[in-house]
C-alpha cells in the first residue's frame, strides 16, 4: 500500500494543527483521533470531532481513510467538543435523582409540607402505589443502564448533564409534590381507574424493557454498525412490524398510564413534554433508517402505529 498523508486544520480558523506522515491507507478515523490525541493530549479521541467538510457530520470511529472521498493527502478539519461525559454516568445520574428526591416527598419531611401531624401520612393507597410504580421506572432503568444498554456513541458535553438533571431531577420534584400533598384527591373512578392504569402501567414498562433488549442484541459483539430492528419472538416486540422507535411508543404508555393512576396535572404535563421531546427523537431515528438503509419497511411509522 502506499502510504498515505493527513492534514489536520482547525475547523473555524483554518490553521493548519498537525500533519501526519506515512499513514496506513486502511487507518481508521479512530486511529487517527489517537494520533492526534499523542500531539494534543487535552484533546482526548471523545473530545474530537473529525469532518471531510468545515460544516460536514462527524465521521465515525469505523471509517476507513481509503474508503474516503480523499488523495493521497487527505485534509481533514477538527473541532473541539468540550469535556465529555459518559453516557452510562450521564444515566446514572439523571435516574438516581428522581429515586430518591421522589421519597422527600412521599416520606413528609417536615421540610416540604410542614409540622402538622395530619401531614404525616396520606390516606389515599393510590399514592403508595404511585410511589411503588415511580420508583420501580427508575430503578428499572438503571438497571438498564448498567445491563442493557450499549451505546453508539460513548460520550455526551458535560454541560448538557446539567439541563438534563434540572429536567428529570426538577418534574421527579413537583410531581412528587403533588401526588404526596395532604391535600391530594385520589382518581375520579376510583380502584377500577386505578387498576386499569397499573396494568397499562406495567405491560408498557415490560415492553419497554423487551425493545431495549432486543436493540442491545444488534449490538451484542461490540459493534457500532447501524442495524435495522425487527420482530423477535417476544410478543412486546411485534410494535417493530409498526413503528421504528417502539421503545419510545412504550415509554410515553408508561407515562400516560401514570397519569391515569395520579390523575394529576402536572403528570400529564410531564407526560406531553415526553411525548413531544421522544416524537422529534423518533422522527430522526427513523430518517437515519430512511437514509441509511434502501431496503426499510416502509409501512413504519417513528412513533404512533399508522399515524406519526
Amino acid at each position: 500500500f502506499v502510504s498515505s498523508q493527513v492534514e489536520i486544520l482547525d475547523w473555524e480558523t483554518k490553521k493548519q494543527l498537525c500533519f501526519l506522515d506515512k499513514v496506513e491507507p486502511n487507518a481508521t478515523i479512530r486511529e487517527i483521533r489517537l494520533m492526534f490525541h499523542k500531539l494534543y493530549p487535552r484533546w482526548y479521541p471523545a473530545r474530537q470531532s473529525i469532518k471531510l467538510d468545515p460544516k460536514g457530520k462527524s465521521l465515525r470511529d469505523e471509517e476507513i481513510l481509503q474508503h474516503l472521498p480523499v488523495g493521497t493527502t487527505a485534509t481533514l478539519y477538527f473541532k473541539d467538543l468540550g469535556p465529555q461525559i459518559g453516557w452510562t454516568t450521564v444515566f446514572l445520574i439523571e435516574y438516581t435523582g428522581p429515586l430518591f428526591i421522589y421519597f422527600l416527598f412521599y416520606f413528609r419531611m417536615t421540610f416540604v409540607y410542614g409540622l402538622d401531624e395530619r401531614f404525616k401520612s396520606s390516606p389515599h393507597p393510590v399514592v403508595n402505589l404511585a410511589c411503588i410504580c415511580h420508583s420501580f421506572h427508575y430503578i428499572k432503568r438503571l438497571i438498564e443502564t448498567v445491563f442493557v444498554h450499549r451505546f453508539s456513541r460513548g460520550t455526551m458535553p458535560l454541560r448538557n448533564i446539567v439541563k438534563n438533571c434540572l429536567y428529570y431531577w426538577g418534574f421527579a420534584a413537583w410531581l412528587a409534590y403533588y401526588i404526596n400533598h395532604p391535600l391530594y384527591t385520589p382518581p375520579s373512578y376510583g380502584k377500577k381507574q386505578i387498576n386499569f392504569a397499573v396494568i397499562m402501567f406495567l405491560l408498557c414498562e415490560a415492553g419497554n424493557f423487551s425493545i431495549h433488549v432486543a436493540l442491545s442484541d444488534l449490538r451484542r459483539n461490540g459493534s457500532k454498525t447501524c442495524k435495522i430492528p425487527y420482530p423477535t419472538k417476544n410478543p412486546f416486540t411485534w410494535l417493530f412490524f409498526f413503528v421504528s422507535c417502539p421503545n419510545y411508543t412504550y415509554e410515553v404508555g408508561t407515562w400516560i398510564s401514570f397519569t391515569i393512576m395520579t390523575q394529576c396535572v402536572p403528570v400529564g404535563l410531564f407526560t406531553l413534554l415526553c411525548f413531544i421531546q421522544m416524537t422529534i427523537w423518533a422522527k430522526d431515528k427513523h430518517c437515519t433508517y430512511l437514509r441509511e438503509f434502501k431496503d426499510y419497511p416502509s409501512h413504519r411509522m417513528p412513533i404512533i402505529p399508522f399515524l406519526l
